[in-house]
């Protein structure tokens, strides 16, 4: 990647965070890379924490539509004055997903009551794939139980995770 790329992509991400964070969202993935289409600018948003609220003060606890096209206009906008691409390129913005990866011990806390797949990079239980509801996170240790079993995830035992969707 040239330095003017890197230059370039960091505004982009410096932007697409402020204009994030003025929509109660914050920045969760943003990539930029050539696909069949074309050149496509992807930005991923987030609720910052359990308990965020949207505009009009509800309780919110995922990305609405409306949250992604509200910073699709206000990040297109700035980008049109404040940044040079060097290519035609498409602008996506969504949400991380209902399967939506964990990233941290505070994930966990976050989604403490629903489903998740973790892969380890070390056995637990001499196990290297764990699924099951978070019960609880315990001194940096995810306590995981899937009807039959409970075990316990050190934190620094996953390699990575994602919630799975339930129906």
């Amino acid at each position: 990647m040239t330095a003017s790329r890197t230059s370039t992509l960091d505004t982009v991400r410096t932007i697409a965070d402020r204009v994030a964070r003025s929509h109660g969202l914050e920045l969760f993935d943003l990539q930029f890379r050539r696909e069949a289409i074309g050149w496509v600018l992807r930005i991923v948003v987030d609720r910052v924490g359990p308990g965020a609220t949207d505009a009009e003060g509800r309780t919110e606890e995922s990305v609405t539509v409306a949250d992604c096209a509200a910073v699709s206009v206000d990040v297109s906008a700035i980008f049109d004055v404040e940044v040079t691409f060097e290519h035609a390129y498409t602008l996506e913005v969504s949400s991380p997903g209902l399967d939506r990866p964990l990233r941290g011990l505070d994930d966990f806390v976050r989604f403490v009551g629903r489903r998740v797949k973790i892969v380890t990079s070390a056995p637990v239980e001499g196990l290297n794939f764990v699924a099951g509801r978070i019960t609880a996170v315990d001194n940096r240790t995810i306590v995981i139980e899937d009807g039959k079993t409970t075990r316990r995830v050190p934190e620094t035992s996953v390699a990575r995770a994602k919630l799975e969707v339930e129906i």
